[in-house]
């Protein structure tokens, strides 16, 4: 640091910067930059090498360039529309003249005149005026300089709003050269040092002002050293904070140490309707383990579509249960709590414990005796919505809260059914049945232990897909005959509830009015989420009992619903849905005995990408590969289908992009604070110390265990 610099204020209004006025300022602050701070977070998104400057007769079509010289003419056209504008300039340097357009800006007439000295750096290209003449358009430029006065490895940076990246280029610059900046280095010196990194100040400044030997290759595949550095830290400190709520978990909250008697092992085996696979196996090893530890389970319980996810959870419930504790099964919707409490109370009908379900849409007077036993103990398993947390519900020996589809809820919801338990902690088992790539997993789900079931039961067969145009309805229908006949079942889906404003999307109403009428001797009943619990609730209790042949719905049935005897999955205008929804759905089909098939209907002319995804979607029913490519194709705020409350902010790193770095970060963070011993007691203390104080605000996470 240069200490004959004036410090910078880092809170400093982003306005008072050089070139920045009001109008830009406005625009800066819609965009997130507020501050000085913001500014330098804001990083450039590629770079270009313009070390070596062109005579203009040595350039090439197709070449990308640094050149400059004299503007000789400088004129705006008018197209005959007059809505168009060209702003064309010759330029001549002493090999000899181009031409450079601009279009639509006419307003570059005041700037660049005749006698000015220009520095341009574009892509040159063949002029449509012929005559062999090069130019080149829309180029970079700067005015009143030589053509070196740009030269180097030159950061270029995305247009804010009415702020033209060459702008917020000059002002950090502007910033730099006059400024030391007073950002500390979350990283402890001891892994710095270890691992090679740059401290933040010193890689800010490689990043917005590149030395002249700078790698420009490694720059604009974001792997430089500084680069690197900063990624490094960001995701330190997130998983410091992920660290921190796992030791406080374990060191500071009181859990239960459930028993496993001889009894109770057999009265969990009873409830087994068919034998484990390996994978439930371990998974419930696991549970075990965590919950006849003293300290609070946080688990995530990960699988694929139909690998047997809920039976391990409620081994987990009888287990809490048995010891004399209340559990607790909470789901994202009304019919996905309907159907769960079928489930329960059918594998628990032998054990004689006492179930509830509590939903919003409850009658008043059920509602408040359900809430009243749960209160007095007399509700051993209740399963629910958000009604849970929602109704002022209180639990008199919460020992265990099991969550379906976590990342539909949030974290805080999460922590306020953990705040159940009355002597201690209850825990806490996380299900979810969407695949959810390990680098997400890390940041998600970074406080919690994992446990995979990879394998399916017996007897699953993969379900055959297919992506077929619209035009092959007939054919299509034709199939869907065969399988009624048969006695299969179909699920037909489509994308919304009710007529679009573009009139584009195939709607639950008028699909089912069209398999009415396709299929006039079947039974087709609609169901959606708008439907009162009660007919949702006969819908599905008819589709289930085989007295309905298709349900044309919307994706209420993505997760949990199990159907057995249904066998085809057809997705109405599947190119708008995102991959893991269209996998989630696929598995809803070929849970039986019989050959299941997945029907992907799209409309001639999509886009190249919606293309791609349903190519993948036919050629995988790996779940995790899918999520892989989902989270590839959408990002990791978009991976659920909603933004979420558990989605850390992230400035600079990138969960695909640096999905190495993120596991390297986690280890040195989780190192540090976990485990006894390991480095300094100061930095340790010094970084929990910035965890508590910054982490909440600079994430946008809560520290709750």
């Amino acid at each position: 640091m240069n200490s004959t610099k004036p410090v910078a204020e880092l809170t400093t209004a982003v306005g008072c910067l050089k070139g920045i006025g009001p109008k830009r300022k406005k625009d800066l602050e819609r965009a997130g930059i507020r501050t000085i701070e913001d500014l330098l977070f804001h990083l450039p998104f590629r770079y270009e090498d313009r070390r070596t400057v062109r005579a203009i007769s040595s350039l090439r079509a197709g070449e990308r360039a640094l050149f400059g010289g004299e503007v000789v003419s400088a004129e705006v056209q008018k197209t005959h529309r007059r809505r168009f504008s060209i702003f064309r300039a010759v330029i001549e340097d002493e090999s000899g003249r181009m031409l450079a357009m601009w279009f639509n800006q006419p307003y570059l007439a005041d700037t660049i005149k005749p006698g000015y000295k220009i520095s341009l750096f574009g892509e040159v290209r063949a002029s449509g005026f012929g005559g062999g003449i090069l130019e080149a358009q829309n180029a970079h430029f700067e005015i009143g300089k030589d053509a070196e006065g740009e030269a180097g490895v030159v950061p270029v940076y995305e247009k804010v709003g009415s702020v033209p990246g060459r702008v917020i280029r000059h002002a950090v610059g502007d910033l730099l050269e006059r400024y030391s900046l007073p950002l500390p280095t979350s990283v402890p010196p001891s892994v710095l040092e270890r691992l090679g990194l740059l401290g933040s100040e010193e890689a800010l400044r490689l990043i917005h002002a590149p030395p002249p030997d700078a790698d420009v290759v490694k720059l604009n595949a974001w792997c430089h050293p500084a680069q690197n550095s900063l990624v490094f830290e960001e995701f330190f400190m997130l998983q410091a904070g992920l660290a921190l709520r796992r030791r406080t978990a374990r060191e500071e909250t009181k859990g239960i140490a459930f028993g496993t008697s001889p009894q109770i092992r057999e009265t969990l085996l009873k409830m087994l309707p068919f034998r484990l696979t390996e994978g439930q196996r371990q998974a419930f090893k696991e549970i075990v383990d965590d919950m006849t530890s003293a300290q609070p389970m946080r688990r995530l319980l990960q699988g694929d579509v139909g690998c047997g996810k809920t039976i391990v959870a409620l081994l987990a419930a009888a287990l809490a249960v048995e010891n004399g504790y209340q559990a607790v099964l909470m789901v994202p919707t009304e019919i996905l709590a309907e159907q769960h409490f079928a489930s329960v109370r059918s594998h628990l009908s032998h054990t004689g414990y006492r179930t509830a379900l509590l939903t919003g849409s409850l009658a008043g007077g059920e509602k408040e005796r359900v809430r009243q036993g749960v209160a007095a103990g007399d509700v051993d398993l209740v399963v629910g919505t958000h009604a849970l947390i929602q109704e002022g519900v209180e639990f008199r020996r919460l020992g265990l809260a099991i969550i379906d589809e976590q990342h539909r809820f949030g974290v805080l919801q999460r922590a306020r059914l953990m705040e159940g338990g009355a002597e201690a902690e209850p825990d806490v088992l996380i299900m979810t049945a969407t695949p959810i790539p390990r680098s997400l997993t890390l940041t998600v789900f970074g406080d919690l232990s994992l446990s995979i079931i990879t394998d399916m039961p017996p007897g699953r067969q993969p379900v055959v897909t297919a992506a077929r145009s619209e035009r092959s309805r007939g054919r299509i229908n034709s199939f869907l005959e065969s399988q009624m006949k048969e006695g299969r079942q179909i699920y037909a889906v489509a994308p919304v509830i009710e007529e679009s404003k573009s009139g584009e999307l195939q709607t639950a109403t008028e699909l089912h009015e069209r398999l009415q009428r396709t299929f006039p001797r079947r039974k087709v009943t609609l169901l959606h989420g708008r439907m009162k619990p009660a007919e949702r609730e006969a819908a599905m209790k008819a589709f289930v009992g085989g007295e309905i042949d298709v349900l044309a719905c919307t994706t209420v049935i993505e997760v949990g619903v199990d159907v057995p005897n249904a066998t085809v999955m057809l997705i109405e205008n599947a190119d708008r849905f995102g991959l893991s929804q269209l996998h989630q759905l696929r598995g809803r089909v070929g849970r039986g005995e019989h050959r299941g098939y997945c029907i992907l209907l799209y409309r001639p002319g999509r886009g190249e990408n919606a293309r791609h995804r349903l190519e993948i979607m036919v050629k995988t029913t790996d779940g995790f590969k899918i999520a892989e490519k989902d989270l590839e194709l959408r990002g990791p705020g978009d991976f659920f289908g909603t933004r979420q409350s558990g989605m850390p902010t992230l400035r600079v790193g990138n969960i695909i992009r640096d999905a190495e770095v993120l596991q390297a970060a986690r280890r040195e963070a989780f190192k540090l604070i976990i485990e006894p011993g390991s480095g300094e007691a100061d930095e340790r203390r010094e970084l929990i110390e910035t965890v508590r104080s910054h982490w909440e605000r600079r994430y946008g996470l809560v520290l709750i265990g």
